[in-house]
């Protein structure tokens, strides 16, 4: 059975970010007992919130995965690194505006 004190290292990690980053977009996060030492940031809708992110974690540009979900409609992003004894997973979310260019052309 996972505690909650097994979740103690993704947990010190949110608060050492905020007082590194309080300037930074306010992700979605996620800490599961499934994987009590993850934690997961999601930004939604601007990928500029994800590169901040990414920036300041240290995940370099050339780790990031590139896919696409919901029949091609939104860019997804990810990458991944460890930061104080923490696995970091950064996800974006944002429309895909090559395909609104696309419809408008």
């Amino acid at each position: 059975m996972t505690t909650f004190a097994d979740l103690s290292s993704p947990m010190a990690l949110m608060r050492l970010l905020a007082v590194d980053h309080p300037d930074l977009p306010a992700p979605h996060v996620g800490v599961s007992p499934h994987f009590p030492h993850r934690l997961t940031l999601s930004v939604h809708g601007d990928l500029r919130g994800f590169e901040a992110w990414r920036e300041a974690l240290g995940i370099d540009p050339g780790e990031v995965r590139h896919n696409t979900q919901s029949g091609g409609t939104t860019v997804v992003l990810t990458g991944s690194t460890t930061v104080a004894d923490a696995h970091v997973e950064l996800v974006g979310y944002a429309p895909n505006l090559a395909l609104v260019v696309e419809a408008v052309a």
